[in-house]
């Protein structure tokens, strides 16, 4: 049996020292695609923001792509991140840089240096997502689904071991909305594990998988 990408023991999670969730406990496993449900307000976004460092593990065990994060060091969050893809439901993409532009800058941010290899990394990761003749585009060419799917390509491009996606498909039309999450499937079938936010329980019932609920400040799992 693999080892889990992501373990979590007892954690509490915080939001400007207010507890959101206690005694917080789930593993994911290489490969797994994992929805995160959960009202508005009830600590979806705040746990995401745990497990990618921005918010602090107080107490627990909580250990994400090999890193321990209770223990975890500031110099050591861009190391940790660069094992993680973060897609988030506003795109954030630069929007005075094309499409290849947003890619290579976060390229050459990550510590990138050979310029054949930015070249075919980027190429790959454009043709994973469907825009591999886009990459010239500027980001208001492009539709929300497309604008979505360079987030994705941008959350690839490190080759993570885990992707991370607060509501995703929040901006986005039903029928763009199952495109995204087929893909998001995809990615996870491939070995990444991926761990999407969501409210939308049409997505759920399309594509069944493995549900962590957030509500009355606990997380429950549920297949």
């Amino acid at each position: 049996m693999h080892q889990p990408i992501i373990e979590i023991n007892n954690i509490p999670v915080y939001q400007k020292n207010i507890l959101i969730l206690s005694n917080v406990s789930f593993q994911i496993f290489p490969g797994e695609h994992v929805y995160l449900i959960g009202r508005t307000g009830s600590g979806k976004s705040s746990l995401l923001k745990t497990l990618y460092a921005d918010i602090p593990v107080m107490d627990g065990h909580a250990v994400v792509a090999g890193y321990n994060l209770r223990r975890l060091k500031d110099k050591e969050v861009p190391y940790l991140r660069r094992k993680l893809g973060i897609i988030f439901q506003d795109f954030q993409l630069l929007m005075d840089r094309s499409v290849n532009e947003n890619l290579i800058f976060l390229m050459k941010a990550s510590g990138w240096k050979d310029k054949r290899e930015m070249q075919d990394q980027l190429q790959d990761v454009l043709v994973k997502v469907g825009l591999g003749t886009k990459g010239f585009k500027m980001p208001n060419q492009l539709s929300g689904g497309e604008q979505q799917r360079v987030a994705i390509a941008r959350a690839l491009i490190n080759n993570p071991e885990v992707i991370l996606a607060d509501e995703p498909t929040g901006n986005l039309d039903p029928e763009t909305s199952f495109g995204i999450v087929r893909l998001l499937k995809e990615i996870s079938e491939s070995g990444k594990s991926v761990l999407m936010a969501t409210h939308n329980y049409s997505l759920i019932e399309k594509y069944p998988s493995r549900i962590l609920k957030c509500e009355d400040g606990r997380v429950y799992s549920s297949t």
